[in-house]
């Protein structure tokens, strides 16, 4: 199979990542149907970072980052670097500070590994939001081919070159490059539900009533009682 590195994928324009960023994982992740969600096994080595962009896509040999050097050529600012193996690599460090550092001199913005990670003090230090499977120093080959800006299959999940990466504590959530127009439409109407949402908790409404969920209960045969022992 022929290996490669494609050198230019399609980028939004930085206000529609700017958009997704806010509005976070969560919502769209709801509002695109419960789908495109990432494995929870990709964990953030650090917190409080919400961020969006074009996934720049990279598949190694297990145990091997040469592909990872050869992405760093294709990077532009904004991009996320999207990592993945051929072969379980939870037992090697994919990257460090170093080849994260040239990651930061391109201006990417992110880095997601489905696979081992180290040097995760000095990663929290250069301030640049890392998501990986795992955190093991042991180092890596550098002498066999794969694939830049490829499909992919990261976190169980597949992703194409440019397609959005929305990562923040809760998770990470792949918006297909077609869906894009479509699932930013539907996250703000979801935004805007879930803000009027927050306005009847403010007033006091519970939502066992506004969802309609009390009838949901009363049809199951659930049964209220006063008092404890009241309980047949």
């Amino acid at each position: 199979m022929k290996r490669y590195v494609v050198r230019n994928i399609p980028r939004p324009d930085q206000s529609i990542t700017e958009e997704f960023a806010r509005l976070g994982t969560a919502t769209v992740y709801e509002a695109q149907g419960k789908t495109g969600l990432m494995s929870d096994r990709l964990k953030p080595i650090d917190r409080n970072y919400s961020v969006c962009g074009p996934a720049v896509t990279v598949t190694c040999q297990s145990g091997d980052n040469l592909m990872v050097h050869a992405a760093v050529e294709v990077c532009k600012p904004g991009d996320i670097v999207v990592i993945t193996t051929i072969g379980e690599s939870n037992k090697h460090g994919m990257i460090g500070d170093l080849i994260t550092s040239s990651f930061i001199k391109k201006g990417v913005r992110a880095i997601i590994v489905d696979a081992g990670v180290r040097d995760t003090r000095t990663l929290r230090e250069l301030g640049i939001p890392v998501w990986s499977s795992s955190v093991i120093c042991t180092g890596t080959n550098k002498h066999q081919s794969g694939w830049v800006n490829a499909p992919a299959v990261c976190g169980n999940t597949v992703v194409d070159p440019g397609d959005l990466i929305v990562a923040d504590d809760d998770g990470i959530v792949v918006v297909k490059k077609a869906d894009i127009e479509s699932s930013l439409k539907k996250s703000k109407a979801r935004e805007e539900k879930e803000a009027k949402t927050r306005e009847k908790i403010e007033a006091g409404e519970l939502g066992i009533d506004f969802y309609g969920f009390r009838k949901v209960i009363e049809d199951l045969g659930v049964v209220y009682y006063d008092e404890l022992n009241e309980v047949e």
